[in-house]
C-alpha cells in the first residue's frame, strides 16, 4: 500500500536528518539529493527501457542496498557512483559528495551504520511510477528536501533555492502558458539548483528548452541532477560567474533567448571583479562598483530577444536608490522596457529577511508602452516557522491581477509614465509613492462623545453588509439626530439579530448552494480518478472553476474561499488522490497496521486499537476516517456508546463530588485518607477496622457509600468500554465490506464535499463576526457621553468626601 505522500516526505526528512549528525546543511543535502538521484535512475532504467540515463553493471542502487554493513561501504558507494557518472558523461556533477569522508560521516563502525541506514531509507521508496511532472512522488520530495534543506542552511547558504510559491509567480507573469512552443528559450542566468527554472516549464504543457548558468560548482551539479530527475535530459546548464564570465556567447555579443527569469544574489559587492569585457550590457549606465543588482538586471535585458520578456527578483532598493542606479532605472522607463512592479512580503527568501520585488521587463511594444503596472502584494503571505510564505491565493490573486492589469484599491494600479517623470517623483519606482495600501484610519467622533449615538459615516463604511443584507441597517440601527444612529438592540444581542435575519440566512444557503453545484459539476471527474490522472491539472481545473463561482458573490473574497479549498487539498486532498491513483479506491480504503520503526524513529499514532495491552492491533485509517462510517452505518450505536460514555464520567463525578465533601481534616473520610489521597482499596481497609473499632456508625455509612459509587463507577466504565469495544469491531469489519460505490460515497460526498462546504461557510461565519465585533465596538465606544461621565465622575467625588467626612477628614 501507497504510504500518504505528506507521510513519506516527512519520515524521508526525519530520517535523514537523524543521520546528518553535525554535519551542516548545507553540506549534508550533498549525500542525500546524489543518492535519491541513484535511486531515481536506477527504479527508472527498470521500468523505461527508452530511459536516456544508461545504469551500468556495479552502478545502481541496487548495488549500493547490498553493501549495508560491509566495512568499506564509503568507498564502495564512490566507485558506484563513479560508474553511473563515468557511462553517462556525469563526472564531477553526480559523484561531488565524498561518501568516504571520514570528517563528515565519522570513522569506522560509525560511517557503517549510518550510511546503511541512509541506504535503507531510500530502498523503501519506489520511483517507477514517477512520472516527473511537477506534482510526482520524486518532484515533490526533492522539492520538500530542497525547502528544508534550504531553511536550515541559513543566512549564508540557502540561497540555491527560490520558494516554489515565488517561482510559480515568475513562471505565470512572464508570459509562459499553454502557446509557449518546445523551441521557445527560457534562461537563468544565476539559476541556484534549478528549481526556478522547473517551475518555469512546468507551465508550458508542450515544454520549452532550458538554458541556465551558475557560479557555485556544488549546486552547479545539484542544477544538472535535478533537470535530469524532471525529465530535461537536454537542458544546457553550465558554470561560472554570468557578470564576468557569460557563458552564452556569439562572438562579441551576449546569446538572446524568448524569456528569462532570475533571483540573483542581491546587492552583491564584488560583481565587477574580474570583469573584462562588458558585451555592451551598459549602454544605460555602469551600476555602482559595490551594488550589483543593476548589472544582473542589464545583463538579462541584454539577453533577451527584440520581444523578449523577462521577470526578476530583485530587493527593493533598486526601485528608488538613486545616483548611477537613478540613471539606469530612467533610461529604462523611458524606453519602456519595465512592464510591471509587484512587491513582495519580506522574509520570503532563504539567506535575507529584506522584502523584495519582482520586475517584469518586456522588449514586445516597448516603444507603446504608456505606464507601469504595479501591485503591492506585500501583505499577502502567511507564517511558515521562522519565514514567510505565499499561500495559494496570494499566487492566484497577483498572477490575475498582474495578467489581466485589473485596477484594485490599494493593491493594483496602471501608472502613467507622466506621472512617473514628474518632478515629484523623478523616475523614482517605491510602490508607496503610487499605492497607498495603509488601511484607512478609524477616526474618534468627538460630537458623538459629547452627545452619543454612532455616526452614520462609520455605518456607512460597512456598506458592503448593507448592500448584502438591505433590511439588516435598519434592524439594527435607529435614527438618533441627523448624521447619526442608536443600536436598536442591546450590544449582546447584535449577533443573534444578524444570525436570525432571513436576509443573512438566504446569504448562508446560497453560499451553500454555491459548493454543492461546484461539486456536483466535477463529482464524476473526482469519481473517475485512475493511474492516469494529473493532480495539479485536476486541482487546478476544480479550483479555478470554484474561484469563478463566487466572483461575484457579495461579501466573500473569491480568493479566500479559493484558499479554502486549497488548505484542504494541500493538507488531506492531494494525498488521498495519490493513494486512490497508486491503490484504487477500494485496496486504498482498507485500514493498515500503523508503522513501528525504531530504527527510523517512526511511531504513527493509531485511529483505531483493536484489543489491549501487548494483544492491542493498530490500525490506520489513511483514506476513510473512522468517524465518517460510524457516521453513516453505526449512528445509533454511537450515540448509545456516548450515552454510556457520560453516564461513566457521571459516575465518576459523583465520586470526585462525594470525596472532596467529604475528606476534609475533620470530614468523615478523614482517617481513610493516606497522603491526601483516597481510593476504594483505601475505602475498604478503612470500613474492616472502623467495624471492628465500632468507629462512628456516620463514617461507616460514608465509607460504604463511598465504596457503593466506587463500584457503580467501575460497573459504568467497563459497560462503557465493552460498548465502545464492540463498535469498534464492528467498524473494523465494516471497512472490510464496503463496495467501491460506498467508498466513493464516503471520500467524495461525506468527507471532500462536506469539508470543502464547511470550510466555505466559514468564510462566511467569520465576516458575519466582522461585522458583530465593529458594531459592538461603535456601539461601546459612544456608548457613554461626556456628560454622562462627568455626572458620574461627581457621584464618585460625593462618595468619597462622604467617606473622608465619616472618618473626621475635613
Amino acid at each position: 500500500m501507497a504510504l500518504k505522500k505528506s507521510d513519506l516526505y516527512s519520515s524521508l526528512w526525519r530520517s535523514c536528518d537523524e543521520l546528518r549528525g553535525g554535519m551542516d546543511a548545507s553540506q549534508y543535502k550533498d549525500y542525500i539529493l546524489t543518492l535519491l538521484f541513484v535511486k531515481y535512475v536506477t527504479d527508472k532504467a527498470k521500468s523505461d527501457p527508452n530511459s536516456l540515463i544508461d545504469v551500468p553493471v556495479g552502478g545502481s542502487f541496487d548495488d549500493m542496498v547490498s553493501l549495508k554493513g560491509d566495512k568499506e561501504i564509503g568507498d564502495r558507494i564512490n566507485k558506484i557512483i563513479g560508474k553511473l557518472a563515468e557511462a553517462n558523461g556525469l563526472e564531477k556533477v553526480i559523484d561531488l559528495a565524498d561518501f568516504n569522508d571520514e570528517e563528515k560521516l565519522g570513522k569506522g563502525k560509525e560511517m557503517q551504520d549510518r550510511l546503511s541506514k541512509l541506504v535503507t531509507i531510500f530502498a523503501d521508496l519506489d520511483f517507477r511510477g514517477s512520472r516527473a511532472e511537477g506534482d510526482d512522488l520524486l518532484g515533490d520530495a526533492y522539492e520538500y528536501l530542497m525547502r528544508h534543506f534550504a531553511t536550515d542552511s541559513g543566512k549564508s547558504k540557502g540561497q540555491f533555492y527560490t520558494p516554489a510559491e515565488v517561482s510559480r509567480v515568475l513562471a505565470k507573469v512572464v508570459g509562459i502558458g499553454a502557446g509557449t512552443r518546445q523551441d521557445h528559450t527560457v534562461y537563468d542566468p544565476t539559476c541556484g539548483s534549478g528549481s526556478l527554472l522547473l517551475k518555469v516549464a512546468d507551465e508550458a504543457p508542450r515544454g520549452l528548452t532550458i538554458y541556465g548558468q551558475e557560479k557555485d560548482n556544488a549546486t552547479w551539479a545539484l542544477a544538472q541532477m535535478n533537470m535530469i530527475l524532471h525529465g530535461y535530459e537536454d537542458r544546457d546548464i553550465r558554470k561560472g560567474d554570468t557578470i564576468t564570465s557569460p557563458q552564452f556567447t556569439q562572438g562579441a555579443r551576449l546569446q538572446t533567448f524568448d524569456f528569462a527569469i532570475a533571483n540573483p544574489p542581491f546587492s552583491i559587492k564584488s560583481w565587477s571583479n574580474g570583469l573584462e569585457y562588458d558585451y555592451g550590457r551598459f549602454e544605460f549606465g555602469r551600476p555602482p562598483e559595490k551594488n550589483g543588482d543593476y548589472a544582473f538586471l542589464l545583463h538579462i535585458l541584454k539577453s533577451l530577444k527584440s520581444n523578449g520578456k523577462a521577470a526578476v527578483i530583485l530587493p527593493h532598493g533598486v526601485l528608488f536608490r538613486g545616483h548611477a542606479e537613478a540613471g539606469i532605472r530612467k533610461e529604462l522607463l523611458r524606453r519602456g522596457y519595465i512592464k510591471g512592479i509587484i512587491g513582495l512580503p519580506p522574509n520570503l527568501f532563504y539567506g535575507t529577511g529584506i522584502p523584495a520585488c519582482i520586475i517584469v521587463l518586456d522588449k514586445e511594444n516597448s516603444q507603446g508602452r504608456t505606464g507601469v503596472f504595479m501591485i503591492d502584494a506585500a501583505k499577502g503571505f502567511m507564517k511558515d516557522g521562522n519565514k514567510n510564505r505565499l499561500r495559494s491565493q496570494d499566487i492566484h490573486k497577483v498572477v490575475d491581477v498582474f495578467n489581466r492589469q485589473t485596477e484594485i484599491e490599494r493593491y493594483s494600479r496602471m501608472v502613467p509614465f507622466h506621472e512617473i517623470a514628474d518632478p515629484k517623483n523623478d523616475y523614482n519606482l517605491n510602490i508607496p509613492r503610487y499605492i497607498d495600501s495603509s488601511e484607512p484610519e478609524d477616526i474618534q467622533d468627538l460630537h458623538a462623545h459629547l452627545h452619543g449615538g454612532i455616526p452614520d459615516h462609520d455605518l456607512e463604511a460597512l456598506n458592503g453588509y448593507w448592500e448584502a443584507f438591505p433590511s439588516l441597517r435598519a434592524t439594527l440601527f435607529k435614527p438618533n439626530r441627523p448624521g447619526y444612529s442608536d443600536l436598536a438592540v442591546g450590544v449582546a444581542e447584535v449577533q443573534q439579530a444578524i444570525l436570525d435575519s432571513d436576509e443573512f440566512q438566504k446569504f448562508a444557503m446560497d453560499i451553500r448552494g454555491q459548493v454543492d453545484n461546484w461539486f456536483t459539476a466535477h463529482r464524476p471527474v473526482l469519481k473517475a480518478l485512475n493511474p492516469d490522472t494529473v493532480p495539479k491539472d485536476l486541482i487546478a481545473q476544480i479550483s479555478d472553476d470554484l474561484l469563478a463561482r463566487f466572483k461575484n458573490t457579495p461579501l466573500l473574497d473569491e480568493y479566500d474561499v479559493y484558499e479554502q479549498l486549497m488548505t484542504y487539498w494541500h493538507g488531506v486532498m492531494h494525498d488521498d488522490v495519490f493513494l486512490v491513483m497508486n491503490d484504487g479506491w477500494c485496496e486504498a480504503a482498507k485500514p493498515r497496521k500503523t508503522i513501528e520503526d525504531k530504527e527510523r524513529k517512526l511511531s504513527e499514532t493509531p485511529d483505531l486499537v483493536i484489543g489491549s495491552g501487548r494483544n492491542a492491533t493498530k490500525y490506520k485509517m489513511d483514506l476513510i476516517p473512522r468517524a465518517l462510517v460510524v457516521a453513516r452505518y453505526f449512528a445509533d450505536e454511537q450515540s448509545k456508546v456516548e450515552a454510556l460514555h457520560a453516564a461513566a464520567e457521571e459516575a465518576s463525578r459523583a465520586v470526585e463530588e462525594y470525596t472532596e465533601e467529604q475528606a476534609a481534616e475533620d470530614g468523615l473520610l478523614a482517617e481513610a485518607m493516606d497522603d491526601g489521597k483516597i481510593s476504594k482499596l483505601l475505602a475498604s481497609t478503612r470500613l474492616k477496622v472502623a467495624r471492628h473499632e465500632k468507629a462512628d456508625a456516620e463514617e461507616i455509612k460514608a465509607l460504604q457509600h463511598l465504596i457503593k459509587l466506587y463500584n457503580e463507577e467501575a460497573v459504568a466504565k467497563k459497560t462503557a468500554k465493552d460498548a465502545q469495544a464492540a463498535l469498534d469491531l464492528a467498524t473494523l469489519k465494516k471497512y472490510g465490506d464496503l463496495t467501491e460505490p460506498e467508498i466513493k460515497q464516503l471520500v467524495l460526498d461525506d468527507k471532500w464535499h462536506a469539508t470543502v462546504a464547511s470550510r466555505v461557510a466559514s468564510e462566511a461565519e467569520s465576516l458575519t463576526l466582522a461585522l458583530v465585533r465593529r458594531i459592538k465596538e461603535l456601539g461601546e465606544r459612544y456608548a457613554e457621553t461626556v456628560v454622562m461621565l462627568g455626572t458620574e465622575l461627581e457621584k464618585l467625588e460625593t462618595r468619597v468626601l462622604m467617606h473622608l467626612t465619616d472618618m473626621g477628614v475635613e
